[in-house]
């Protein structure tokens, strides 16, 4: 049997280092630290492991290691549902959930991940073989693998990056006032605030922000009840709120004004700063399963 090792080896490391380049710990402490950052980059020592040995198992015609792929596929497949169920788990210690929609699009995106390092692997693994195939150098065809490599986990996260708010539409501050006991935002309702004391922290603390979509898009996405989940969890991470558990006056709520489709929310940060506030609806991703593409419709008669 031939030695592999040259192939091996390089896109082993090309694939771990795609899984590093796409893993991150931010803001939302998640994938948590030490713990999830561990087991993703366990699983990501697998996946560049089984996308190095695929074409050295063919090219030995070990058939049966490459259905071990599929296999393997089915396993990445798990990893959805672990990080769905993890969230799950958690979802009701948060003040502000984030809510089914947003916690899909996370499961989602790790078990993709799963398969870009995949990919990377086996792309170099295939460009250090066409090289010695045509009689190059170990060197030249390592480094030619390493390249390739390069540029497939580059281009992979380019495709894979996700819009946010600031592509699809335009956010503006917005002024709270009250008509009678209705929290207003500009000229929508958000909800009905009963206590008077409460009413006064709202006017005193209070600040909002009116999201305008950019065209109908936008609009029909920004109307998904999960997308404004996600951008109301996104702004009590990044300001915190001034709510405990008994306290639902205090819950961020966006609602959507059903004349131009603008949305509007009123929070009580714990960090009044409504610069930051706008930058973090703006950061908040369009998640995939709230995406509408009205515009680009084509309908036959």
């Amino acid at each position: 049997m031939e030695n592999f090792s040259v192939i091996i080896i390089p896109s082993l490391a090309m694939g771990l280092l795609a899984r590093l380049y796409m893993i991150r710990i931010d803001h939302r402490q998640y994938p948590s630290y030490p713990q999830g950052l561990i087991s993703h980059l366990t699983l990501g020592v697998i996946a560049a492991a089984l996308g190095s040995v695929a074409l050295p198992a063919l090219l030995s015609k070990e058939f049966g290691a490459v259905t071990f792929l599929a296999l393997a596929a089915q396993q990445f497949r798990d990893v959805r549902n672990m990080e769905r169920q993890s969230l799950d788990n958690i979802e009701p210690t948060e003040l502000v959930p984030r809510g089914t929609a947003y916690i899909e699009d996370i499961a989602k995106a790790f078990e993709a991940r799963n398969y870009m390092v995949i990919i990377t692997s086996l792309v170099t693994s295939i460009f250090i073989y066409l090289v010695q195939w045509r009689k190059g150098a170990a060197l030249v065809q390592v480094l030619i693998g390493i390249l390739a490599g390069i540029f497939t986990m580059i281009l992979l996260k380019k495709m894979l990056k996700r819009q946010t708010i600031a592509e699809i539409a335009e956010v503006k501050a917005g002024k709270i006032h009250f008509e009678g006991p209705l929290l207003m935002v500009n000229d929508t309702a958000i909800m009905n605030i009963g206590l008077k004391s409460a009413r006064k922290i709202y006017e005193e603390n209070g600040i909002a922000i009116e999201i305008i979509p950019k065209d109908a898009n936008a609009n029909a996405t920004l109307a998904n009840i999960g997308q404004r989940q996600a951008i109301q969890h996104n702004v009590t991470v990044h300001l915190g709120i001034r709510k405990d558990v008994d306290e639902p006056e205090f819950t961020p709520i966006a609602r959507r004004n059903p004349h131009n489709g603008n949305i509007v929310m009123a929070i009580v940060p714990a960090e009044k700063d409504m610069d930051l506030l706008i930058a973090a609806v703006k950061g908040t991703p369009v998640l995939e399963t709230a995406k509408r593409k009205p515009l680009s419709s084509r309908l036959r008669s």
